[in-house]
């Protein structure tokens, strides 16, 4: 069993019941649109949220019983969303594009050696001139729990060949455990 099928057993730290809300910020800015895949969607939430927002939305997690509770949800809710099963390091089998992918903790939990798959695999499932919008933990936020950090010069590096950084602005990640939140990298990038 995985960390993340462990951590599903109880509530972990990101599971606050509601969407992010530097995603639903964004929706209401008019920045995600389009079709939208949420990678690594947990419980549904965020991807939940944009479906009532009228988004044709997608949500894919490798934990088989967070999907299930996402499609409950969804059914309970009355949204038409769709929550599959799938390794977020083989986007490329979905077999569609979409026009907007939102990322809410999934990249900073990448090794070194996964992220350029993750990268190219996310090329495979946006359209030319579509949106990744990531948010991942900041290096600015204290050490001693939670993922890896990561830095604005990673995300360059990961999205320096194909993709155009449109903006990274520092934001919160917010969880169950910290009530301030986290400190965390909001990143506006375009597939070119």
């Amino acid at each position: 069993m995985d960390f993340f099928e462990k951590a599903y057993h109880g509530t972990p730290p990101w599971d606050i019941g509601r969407a992010q809300r530097e995603f639903v910020q964004l929706e209401e800015s008019g920045d995600i649109h389009g079709s939208v895949l949420d990678v690594g969607c947990g419980k549904g939430d965020n991807a939940l949220y944009l479906a009532e927002r009228g988004h044709k939305v997608w949500g894919v997690d490798s934990v088989k019983s967070v999907i299930e509770i996402a499609r409950a949800k969804a059914e309970a809710q009355g949204i038409a969303a769709i929550f599959s099963i799938q390794d977020s390091l083989h986007l490329a089998s979905i077999g569609r594009l979409f026009d907007t992918v939102i990322d809410s903790g999934f990249f900073h939990t990448l090794s070194d050696q996964a992220r350029p798959e993750y990268v190219g695999n996310l090329h495979s499932v946006i359209r030319p001139e579509g949106s990744y919008f990531m948010l991942a933990f900041s290096e600015l936020e204290p050490g001693g729990y939670g993922p890896r950090r990561i830095t604005q010069i990673e995300i360059q590096e990961a999205f320096s060949s194909g993709w155009r950084i449109n903006w990274i602005r520092g934001a919160i990640f917010e969880s169950r455990t910290r009530p301030g939140g986290s400190r965390a990298w909001l990143s506006s990038i375009t597939r070119i």
